[in-house]
């Protein structure tokens, strides 16, 4: 308490402390005073308040013990009086056990009253009951069974309570009734056979069904009334609950599984659309049976049996079931894609659960699949596995069949621009496009897939197209006279590779959104690179064939022959135009190109021909005469090609210039001027090497040998740089070495 004081006038202290910190604070003395008064005037009042508040407080709480102690005192002489009658009356109660067995006799024998006249008609009520179940007066025969059904029942109660251990008398009361249980087993089996043909029934006579219902609703009441007293006294009738509702949708349930299961009419012996068939019938049936469900069955139900709901996911059941059995059979390819386009399309569309009709209980964006995403992709794995087999079939046995026809003795047959083709393009693409429509059908993702499938194997079949060209070819050079077409077909294969080149665009652009689309677009660059390869070793063939033909003319140029008036160029000409009206059937690009490789190859063979010391001139008038005729014959090279190449843009000059070059170191007639002949020929051309030059010198017969090595050693110390533009004509021309050997001695 002296720490309280004490800490109180510390306090105080610092307060007054507080105050008075200026001088003039101290004429406020009187005033801070009587403020400090007041406040203590207020929590004293206060102070009091509250101790006054808890003293009543405990005052209230005293005198509510003292009357809670004078209650309990009053029940515990209350409950000793009561115990002390029931010890009275335990002898009483013992006396009135002959009244209590009476009164259990009396109430057997009132029931025994109540049903004494359905005991002695109950034969007669079995029989009525049974006529009326066959007569299908479902509803009265019902009534019947009820009575039957009350009767027995309240004896077995009343035997029940009397003595429940009694056997003997409640298997007398079963044996007298015995013919209940049978009646109510009828009963039940005509009312599945109603439920079973539900869907005709309510077309026919919904008041037969609505029969049913009833019956069916009465048996669910006395199931719910029985199991309520069997809490009470623990008794059950026999044969109950019967739980009749459930048995309706258990029957409904596998009516719908085999109504979906009967639909299948056929096998893949007996019918090779035997799927389809059996999805559409599916499809019809089901269909068909919820507009009758939505529309006149539900009607006969009450609204808590929510029936077209049932009914729905029964069906939505069974069709599961049923898709997975399918899908689990070996299915072949078409089968597959049937499968899935029922399944992923048909069976949301319009035709089917999208409805109009079945609008709105029936949300088709909603429904659960009818297979889960595992048993799907199983099933397009298998299709593209199938299908990769099958393409590659198909392209193999359609190459065999255009490979049969390159030995014809027709030609082939033009499109309309008069160009040579075979079927081979029209039938790879057709089968192509068959593939893709049906994968369109499933989904969009599948539709690439194939697509991608489509331009592999493609590729793989054009390295097969190559090398049957090949082939084709070698067996042809083999003999030359047979295939009698050679030529044409060899057309034809050109001409395949730019229709196949079109026809893979044409198909992309009609099945992808986008050109970028699963990466498809980065095979286009290496097949066109592979139908170029093959169109460039075909066009290589025919001119092959041609200059088959001109060898022996073009070994006569630079020869003491040629020289005395050989007319070996105009053969080449005339030849060369020959070949070349056949290949107007080549479609442009191609042709193009070979048309300038037959200029480039026909110029570098007359080269060859230069280089090879054939002849070598004696005097200058042969030099002149040889060259001059060297000058015409490059003209009329040039006049030939540019007629061939005429429309096509082709510049046909260039090739047949070097020709005119090469003339003109031959017609020089001062020797000291060879050198800077020789150097603007090889500015001209940077290709040509020393023995290329050497052979010139030699064909022109009059250069020393010192003269040529000076030439060649002089040109070796400033190699000419080649433009960028500079298509090489000389590297292809190899000097024999024993001839290059002869020329520098």
């Amino acid at each position: 308490m002296k720490e309280t004081d004490r800490e109180a006038v510390a306090t105080a202290v610092q307060r007054v402390a507080g105050m008075l910190q200026r001088p003039d604070q101290l004429d406020k003395v009187e005033q801070y005073r009587r403020r400090e008064a007041r406040k203590k005037a207020s929590v004293e009042a206060r102070l009091k308040a509250a101790i006054q508040s808890q003293l009543d407080g405990v005052r209230t709480g005293l005198s509510q013990l003292h009357s809670a102690l004078s209650d309990v005192k009053d029940i515990q002489r209350s409950l000793a009086d009561v115990s002390q009658d029931w010890r009275q009356s335990i002898n009483t109660i013992e006396s009135l056990k002959d009244v209590k067995d009476a009164v259990v006799r009396h109430s057997q024998l009132a029931a025994a009253v109540e049903n004494l006249k359905n005991i002695f008609s109950v034969p007669e009520i079995v029989r009525e009951t049974r006529d009326l179940i066959e007569q299908g007066a479902l509803l009265q025969a019902h009534r019947k069974l009820m009575d039957l059904e009350c009767s027995r029942d309240g004896l077995l109660h009343e035997q029940y309570r009397m003595d429940s251990g009694n056997t003997r008398d409640m298997s007398l009361i079963h044996s007298y009734f015995g013919s209940t249980q049978a009646l109510s087993d009828e009963l039940a089996k005509q009312l599945w056979m109603v439920l079973q043909r539900c869907l005709g029934t309510v077309r026919r006579d919904p008041t037969l069904l609505v029969s049913v219902v009833r019956i069916i609703e009465r048996e669910e009441k006395i199931d719910r009334r029985i199991l309520d007293r069997k809490k009470q006294t623990g008794f059950v009738p026999p044969g109950r609950p019967k739980n009749w509702k459930e048995k309706m949708f258990t029957v409904l349930d596998r009516t719908v599984t085999t109504r979906i299961e009967g639909t299948q009419a056929g096998t893949r012996e007996s019918d090779r659309m035997w799927l389809v068939r059996h999805l559409e019938i599916i499809r019809k049936y089901v269909l068909d049976d919820l507009i009758v469900a939505k529309n006149l069955m539900a009607q006969c139900f009450p609204p808590h049996y929510e029936m077209f709901s049932n009914l729905l996911r029964m069906y939505r059941q069974a069709l599961s079931t049923r898709m997975q059995e399918l899908a689990a059979e070996d299915l072949e390819a078409n089968e597959i894609v049937s499968l899935l386009t029922w399944v992923l399309n048909t069976y949301t569309s319009a035709e089917m659960m999208g409805n109009a009709e079945l609008v709105p209980e029936v949300d088709a964006s909603n429904l659960e699949p009818l297979l889960s995403p595992n048993v799907v992709s199983a099933l397009l794995d298998t299709y593209m596995s199938t299908l990769t087999s099958n393409i590659i079939a198909w392209l193999r046995k359609a190459l065999e069949t255009d490979r049969k026809d390159w030995v014809k003795e027709t030609e082939p047959e033009a499109d309309q621009d008069g160009y040579y083709q075979t079927t081979l393009p029209a039938i790879v693409f057709q089968m192509f496009e068959q593939n893709l429509q049906v994968a369109s059908q499933i989904s969009e993702d599948l539709k690439t897939k194939v697509l991608v499938l489509c331009l592999q194997q493609m590729n793989s079949f054009l390295s097969r197209y190559r090398e049957e060209a090949q082939v084709y070819k070698e067996e042809h050079l083999r003999n030359r006279q047979h295939p009698h077409c050679y030529v044409q077909y060899m057309i034809a294969v050109i001409n395949n590779c730019q229709t196949f080149k079109e026809s893979v665009v044409s198909l992309k652009r009609k099945y992808l959104k986008s050109e970028g689309e699963a990466g498809v677009s980065l095979s286009q660059p290496s097949m066109d690179g592979l139908l170029d390869a093959i169109a460039k070793e075909g066009c290589g063939s025919l001119l092959e064939e041609v200059f088959l033909d001109l060898e022996q003319h073009l070994s006569e140029l630079m020869t003491k022959k040629w020289l005395l008036g050989s007319n070996a160029v105009d053969i080449i000409c005339v030849t060369v135009e020959d070949y070349f009206n056949d290949f107007a059937k080549i479609k442009k690009p191609y042709k193009k190109r070979m048309i300038a490789e037959a200029h480039r190859r026909v110029v570098v063979e007359y080269l060859r021909a230069v280089m090879q010391k054939r002849i070598s001139f004696r005097s200058a008038d042969e030099r002149k005469e040889g060259a001059e005729r060297m000058v015409r014959e490059a003209e009329q090279l040039r006049f030939l090609f540019r007629k061939l190449a005429s429309g096509s843009g082709e510049d046909v000059d260039g090739y047949c210039d070097t020709i005119i070059a090469v003339a003109e170191v031959i017609k020089l007639t001062d020797p000291s001027l060879l050198y800077l002949e020789v150097s603007t020929l090889v500015s001209k051309y940077p290709d040509i090497r020393d023995e290329h030059i050497s052979a010139l010198l030699a064909m022109r017969g009059d250069a020393s040998r010192d003269m040529k090595q000076t030439i060649i050693e002089t040109l070796e110390q400033g190699p000419a740089q080649a433009s960028t533009d500079y298509v090489p004509i000389f590297k292809d021309i190899v000097v024999p070495s024993l001839n290059v050997a002869k020329l520098l001695k």
